[in-house]
């Protein structure tokens, strides 16, 4: 053998080597990043919450933290049910999460109020002396807002029902509608209680003295319609026949149209946002999305592809949502599924205004994009500057100020039920 195909031979053998260094190269930069491993200290339980770290990639996470689930709360295990069924749960629990929230605003309220027997000398001319303790005019609004009684004549259409005597608990609950809902509006029944002489939930072993049956004006359906309006009519005519009551039904004109205005004023105040986050060259895994986000304290949401971050006070709405392909979500081996981008949203009106929502949301997008190596872009795709987030923020505070202004305060009981 010559020297020349000696020579020829050891290049191309280098050459082959380099082609295969470099397809090599190309595979590992273009595969999906995958979760980093974890190390033995994190995996001790006494330094993390249950099941932190094992963020998609085991069962341990869905047991430990997870978004609370309509139809099994508190076990994250997912039921079938029929859309009037959860409706009616998500009614329910909207109702204790309201009674959770009078409870500890009546509490704030009662801590912030002076002691009656406790006297002060009157200030003199140019002293102010010492204030009393007060909340703060947004802290005010909002205790206010969540004293609301149940049924509020803001979004609702209320009917009275009187009663000769009073009615036993068991008896009330009895008569009741099997369903809250009036055609997509949903719908409730209050009693006078004899002892409190506050309005309430039916109970057993309670008494009323009278009631009052409420359906929404409005909601993310559309308003209250004619025929809506004459099922709740219905309803109510049974309850009160059932009790020997006599109703006092509202005009349906003047409530339909109370709601066509309540109606025309969400619509133009309902702002939900969205943002994509989309990898800038390798793509991600499905567990590395999950440990990304978990770091900025996301967890596991009710469905596949789908994680919160949660409100500062249990069973509230989240204050964002993420969500991505609910495919690679549910592979075997989440590290193998391929994820390019992901959604962040943000629902405006269910969210309380001192969350400060929208900040934290552009903190997790800026944190995520430099973790990850993404990029910001619009719900189409398109890139975003960072500079373009500056007249949303206040545009928001515009919409807070009006919300604020109607006694619908982003976040608030009444704003919850509207915009649902």
């Amino acid at each position: 053998m010559s020297t020349l195909q000696i020579s020829l031979a050891v290049i191309g053998l280098v050459l082959l080597a380099l082609i295969f260094a470099y397809n090599n190269w190309t595979a590992r930069r273009n595969a999906p990043r995958r979760a980093q491993p974890l190390d033995e200290a994190s995996r001790d339980p006494s330094r993390h919450e249950p099941g932190m770290d094992t963020v998609g990639h085991g069962p341990d996470l869905t047991q430990s933290l997870r978004e609370p689930m309509l139809g099994d709360f508190g076990t994250g295990q997912p039921k079938v049910v029929d859309r009037f069924a959860q409706t009616d749960a998500e009614l329910a629990l909207l109702v204790q999460q309201e009674d959770e929230l009078r409870r500890i605003q009546e509490q704030a309220l009662e801590q912030a109020e002076p002691p009656a027997q406790e006297s002060r000398p009157a200030p003199a001319a140019g002293d102010a002396g010492p204030q009393e303790p007060r909340l703060d005019d947004a802290a005010l609004v909002g205790v206010v807002a969540e004293r609301r009684a149940g049924l509020d004549a803001l979004i609702y259409a209320i009917a009275p029902v009187a009663v000769g005597q009073a009615v036993p608990g068991e008896l009330a609950l009895q008569a009741q509608p099997a369903t809250r809902r009036a055609g997509n509006k949903p719908f409730a029944i209050e009693g006078m209680n004899e002892q409190t002489q506050c309005w309430e939930r039916l109970q057993a072993g309670q008494r009323y003295v009278g009631f009052q049956a409420g359906v929404q004006l409005a909601n993310r359906t559309g308003a209250l319609n004619e025929i809506e309006f004459s099922e709740f009519v219905a309803k109510v005519q049974r309850f009160a026949d059932a009790l020997g009551a006599a109703p006092d039904m509202p005009d349906m004109l003047d409530e339909v149209a109370r709601a066509r205005e309540l109606d025309q004023f969400a619509s133009e105040h309902d702002a939900q946002l969205s943002f994509m986050l989309r990898a800038r060259q390798a793509s991600w895994s499905a567990g590395y999305v999950q440990q990304a986000a978990a770091r900025e304290g996301f967890v596991p949401g009710s469905m596949p592809g789908r994680m919160v971050l949660p409100a500062a006070m249990a069973g509230l709405p989240p204050v964002l949502v993420l969500n991505y392909d609910p495919q690679a979500a549910m592979a075997d081996d989440l590290d193998s599924s391929v994820v390019r981008e992901f959604m962040l949203s943000l629902d405006v009106p269910l969210v309380a205004r001192e969350e400060q929502p929208f900040a934290r949301l552009r903190e997790v997008t800026q944190n995520l994009c430099q973790a990850m190596d993404g990029v910001l872009c619009d719900q189409n795709g398109y890139l975003l500057p960072a500079m373009a987030l500056d007249p949303i923020a206040q545009d928001l505070e515009q919409l807070y100020d009006k919300l604020d202004s109607r006694e619908l305060s982003a976040g608030s009981v009444l704003a919850r039920r509207l915009f649902s």
